[in-house]
Parts: structure tokens; sequence; C-alpha cells
């Protein structure tokens, strides 16, 4: 699925089952609440905290989506076209950041910090 079909498949979600949108800053806090959702997922299963049994019950894809779920509303709200945002940033990223990570001692395995 394309990134504007998406906005359009969740804008069509709302609309039928939504009622209408959270207001933008409401949807700023479930966006938060989700990442967090995220973030927990993550470090239990990749991070050296141990996991509770109901820890092992969550879906990291499902997570995930429930991420995008609520950016989108985001962007949709705010008039903002994801498609075009990503692209002008992968955009931005390549012209600004072409050399930074290749000069990073960080990254290079062999070379001193």
């Amino acid at each position: 699925m394309e990134v504007s079909q998406m906005q359009k498949e969740v804008d069509n979600w709302i609309s039928k089952y939504g009622v209408r949108y959270f207001n933008e800053l409401t949807n700023l806090g479930l966006l938060m609440e989700e990442v967090g959702e995220l973030a927990r997922v993550i470090t239990r299963k990749y991070g050296e905290q141990s996991s509770k049994e109901s820890d092992l019950q969550v879906n990291l894809r499902e997570e995930m989506a429930d991420v995008l779920f609520v950016l989108t509303c985001l962007a949709n709200q705010c008039g903002v076209n994801l498609e075009e945002a990503f692209t002008e940033n992968i955009r931005k990223k390549s012209e600004r950041d072409q050399n930074r990570h290749f000069e990073n001692d960080k990254l290079n395995p062999g070379k001193k910090e």
C-alpha cells in the first residue's frame, strides 16, 4: 500500500468507525502512549530487561502499526502529505548527511573514537 493510500484508509476508517478525529493534542498524547508501548516491547525483547509473562503476549508489529495509525491521523488532521514529506526528508538527509556517517568513528569498526 502506498502512503497516500494509507492516509485515505485511515481517513475512511475514522469516518466510518471513529465518528471524528480526536483533537490534535489528544492524538499527540495517544502517539506518545503508543510509542511507549512499542518501546516496552523492544526493550524487553532486545534489551537487557527481563520480561513478565504479560510482556510475551505483546506483538511488535501490532505496536508499530498502532504508532503508524496515530501518526497518520495526525498527518491527516494537520494537512500533511506523508508521502511528500518523507520523500523530501530523505532528499534532505541524503544531501546533508552524505558523508557524515562514513566519517563517524563510532560507526566504523577498527577506527578509534
